[in-house]
Formats: C-alpha cells, sequence, structure tokens
C-alpha cells in the first residue's frame, strides 16, 4: 500500500483576517456604494500585481456573493483556504468619510474568528500577513503561523477595535501584547501603534515595538510621509499627491501587501516601502480594489519616490 501523499500548499504570501462588504459613503447627499473588501482582498491583489503568488485563510457567510469569489479566483489569488460558513454572516462595515482623513467606521456584522484547525498542517509560505478587521485572529492562531512560515507581518488594526452598541468602532490595547514577540514586520497607523504599545508618544512607541522583537516597524499617516524604522535607523518614505482622491479604503493593504511581495524577494526595506507608497497611490484615485496599475507603472512611480527618500534623524 502507497503511503498517503500530502499535497504542499505553497505559496509567497498568505493573508490571514477577513473579507468584508464594504458600504461607503463619500459623500453625504450620496447613497453608499457597496464594494469588497478587507485586508485579504487588498493585499493580495497588490501583491499579485508584483507577481507573487497568493492565497488568504479567511471565513465568510452564504451572504457572500459568488461574483466576488469568481473575480477573486480570476484575478488570480488562491481561495483553497476560505472558508464559506452556513447560517453565518460576511463581516460587514460601513464607512463614512467625513474630510481630510477622516472616517467613521460602523461594524454591521462579522463572521465567525479564524480557528487553529483551519491552518493547514501542508501550508508553507514565505510570509503570512496577519491583519483582522474584528478580532478574529488570536495569539493562539499567530503562534501556529509561526510555524508555517519564517516571516510573519501583523497589521494589529482588528486586534485594536472595540465596538460600542451601534457598531461605532473605537481602540483600546492589544488583549494579549504577547503577540508582538511571534511578528517580524508591524504595519500600523501613528494611532494603531501608540494604542498597541501603550506608549503616547510615536518615537516611544516605534522603541517599545523593536524592543519586543519586530524588526521593520512602518507608521502609516494618512497623506503626511511614512515612517521606515529598521536596524536604528529612520526614513521618511513620501507619498504621492495623487490627482483625485476618491476612496482611501485599503490604502494601508495596498501599501504593506506591495510592500512584503518586494520584501520577501530580497528587495531593500526602503525601495519596497517606495513600492507600497505607489502601489496605494494609484488605488485611492477609485472606489474599492478597482485602482491598480501595472508592475512597471508602479516601479516607474516608486523610482519617482525612492529619489525622494532620506534617513530621517528624528520623528
Amino acid at each position: 500500500m502507497e503511503p498517503l501523499k500530502i499535497e504542499m500548499l505553497t505559496f509567497d504570501l498568505v493573508t490571514v483576517g477577513h473579507f468584508s462588504i464594504d458600504s461607503i459613503k463619500t459623500r453625504k447627499d450620496s447613497p453608499p456604494k457597496h464594494t469588497l473588501g478587507g485586508p485579504p482582498t487588498f493585499v493580495s491583489l497588490a501583491a499579485r500585481k508584483m507577481n507573487v503568488e497568493v492565497s488568504v485563510i479567511s471565513n465568510v457567510g452564504d451572504d457572500f456573493p459568488n461574483e466576488y469569489y469568481e473575480w477573486l479566483i480570476n484575478e488570480g489569488i488562491d481561495l483553497s483556504m476560505l472558508r464559506r460558513i452556513r447560517n453565518a454572516s460576511t463581516t460587514r462595515y460601513m464607512l463614512i468619510y467625513s474630510g481630510k482623513d477622516e472616517r467613521q467606521l460602523i461594524l454591521k456584522a462579522r463572521a465567525p474568528p479564524i480557528e487553529l484547525e483551519e491552518i493547514p498542517e501542508s501550508l508553507s509560505a514565505k510570509v503570512i500577513h496577519i491583519s483582522p478587521i474584528a478580532g478574529e485572529v488570536s495569539y493562539e492562531v499567530t503562534k501556529k503561523l509561526k510555524q508555517h512560515s519564517n516571516l510573519l507581518s501583523l497589521d494589529p488594526q482588528g486586534l485594536l477595535r472595540r465596538f460600542d452598541e451601534e457598531g461605532r468602532v473605537y481602540l483600546r490595547g492589544l488583549d494579549d501584547p504577547r503577540i508582538l514577540s511571534k511578528i517580524d514586520v508591524l504595519k500600523a497607523s501613528e494611532r494603531e501603534v501608540e494604542v498597541a504599545t501603550g506608549e503616547p508618544q510615536l518615537n516611544r512607541a516605534i522603541r517599545h515595538t523593536h524592543e519586543r522583537g519586530v524588526n521593520v516597524v512602518i507608521v502609516t499617516r494618512g497623506r503626511q510621509s511614512i515612517i521606515l524604522s529598521l536596524n536604528g535607523k529612520i526614513y521618511r518614505i513620501p507619498t504621492v499627491k495623487s490627482k483625485v482622491i476618491v476612496d482611501t479604503t485599503g490604502a494601508g493593504d495596498v501599501f504593506i501587501g506591495a510592500f512584503l511581495a518586494e520584501y520577501i524577494k530580497g528587495e531593500d526595506p526602503v525601495w519596497s516601502s517606495c513600492v507600497g507608497s505607489a502601489s496605494a497611490s494609484y488605488v485611492i484615485e477609485k472606489i474599492g480594489p478597482m485602482g491598480f496599475r501595472s508592475q512597471s507603472e508602479v516601479y516607474e512611480r516608486a523610482a519617482q519616490i525612492y529619489e525622494k527618500v532620506s534617513p530621517a534623524t528624528s520623528i
């Protein structure tokens, strides 16, 4: 009798976190536009444009539209680890933009959390990016994911979010700070990194993150320059003034998706950050995940950004 063959699931980048069906209002007098969102969408598409093999670990409900599923497959995203759960809801958010870099986030539905048994023993990835949006990834799941990749990346947004009775989002510290000890790359907004570490000043928050074992810290600051901290050095990565800003949803996810795609190829973190910034600058020009450009266009804009990067003496 021949031994049972176990098919290996081997990818460059795997995103762990939930898809979202987003209802986006960019103007008070206009109805919301419904679109596919969540880190698995934006991270995966950004990385795929950089020619890496991508997959996701995520849960959706039976309300997840088939056209979304088919579109993701056609875009080259592996969905073999996506679990569709009967009688459950897909995570849903209402996003209301009220001004410059200001938005209100309201949770409308939440998919079941990601469980340990959803991580295949045969999984192997160059990098696993953990990006929950409503607390769906635990420390125990993170610890197991570490066994399947030498490089773990984290966006802590969904680990910091709490929800009032109407689903409105506010931030609180990490339930289990041990998660940072498992992470190699952290991407967070300025507010998020301060909340995650309990440090009210950005430079102290970044230092605290490194002390927990994180090698690369990336801090996004809306339209301001991105902070990249590594090896005791700090760099300011310029953001690009887009022709028109329509929807900033997913911009941070696009950044980290493109960054990681370059980083795992052995590229310099500064260049990888420029690629991330360039990729994000295109996506915000359209609603939802429809603004992605070709690799060559992203590289061309990244080269322009790279020329303007210089080490910073302080934040």
